[in-house]
């Protein structure tokens, strides 16, 4: 385990050697111990200003996921979410984003049937700061650091058994585009996950901070012809430490987006012209 998990780091640093930066797709969340998962959302992306420089994006999504046992990855209910993203290209190669999210997410007992124990809900704040290199005319390679907040709540908005959670995330993106036609691309990466919790039980404590968790995913992605639509279908394979998956080579997932493309439109002013 701890050999394959510095081969991933490895592979992380040097992508981020290499030097690219492209607009991501939705990548899939952490959906808990399974052996396959399937992810699907709906964005709707807009363009703020006249020289593409902020954009917004907000999506709908859900998840489901097998059981430890068995490879029906659409079997049970995993996730639901609502996120709204604002992005801003600041400067050359250089972009922040922030953003706001709310999770809803059943919770099932770790011994078969697996049955559903409870849900869990989560409020997400989160802030990203991204460099990008261009390789030549074919190649990017966008190297991203987020921090997030996370606060979590069971279904009455009662306090569960972690309070809340500050997490690291560090990830590196290798974008080839495929071809012109469609705008075509192919996109591969790796991210680390790392965190550190305040918990409610069995004492209101702190967890130690360290890695949790290495996603690791290669999308296609392609316009819709005469269309202002955008769509990502991809793969991602998520390593939890200390997880029954990881003994079978991590949580496999299957992912599906469609973004709506809106263009930036300047708001007429009115006006009247006077004659004497």
């Amino acid at each position: 385990m701890m050999l394959s998990i510095k081969k991933v780091f490895i592979g992380i640093f040097l992508l981020a050697g290499l030097g690219t930066a492209v607009k991501a797709q939705i990548s899939p969340p952490g959906l808990g111990d399974a052996k396959t998962a399937f992810w699907s959302a709906f964005g709707v992306k807009r363009q703020l200003d006249s020289l593409d420089k902020k954009q917004s994006l907000s999506y709908i999504a859900i998840g489901r996921k097998s059981s430890p046992d068995n490879d029906n990855l659409f079997a049970k209910q995993a996730i639901f979410v609502l996120n709204h993203e604002v992005y801003h290209s600041f400067a050359p190669h250089q972009q922040y984003s922030y953003a706001i999210s709310y999770r809803r997410q059943p919770q099932y007992e770790s011994e078969a049937p697996y049955d559903k124990e409870n849900t869990e809900q989560e409020f997400r704040l989160y802030g990203r700061y991204a460099y990008t290199f261009n390789l030549g005319s074919q190649f990017k390679l966008k190297n991203t650091v987020r921090q997030e907040f996370r606060k979590f709540f069971d279904a009455d908005f009662h306090k569960v058994e972690e309070d809340f959670q500050l997490r690291t995330r560090i990830k590196s993106q290798l974008t080839y585009n495929l071809s012109p036609k469609n705008n075509q691309k192919l996109a591969i990466s790796a991210e680390a996950l790392f965190s550190i919790s305040h918990l409610n039980e069995p004492t209101s404590e702190w967890s130690s901070f360290g890695y949790r968790e290495m996603r690791i995913a290669a999308y296609y992605m392609f316009n819709i012809p005469h269309s202002p639509f955008t769509v990502d279908i991809g793969y991602m394979d998520d390593l939890i430490r200390g997880s029954r998956s990881i003994h079978h080579g991590g949580v496999h997932y299957l992912a599906a987006d469609l973004i709506w493309n809106i263009p930036y439109k300047k708001k007429a002013t009115a006006h009247q012209d006077y004659l004497d």
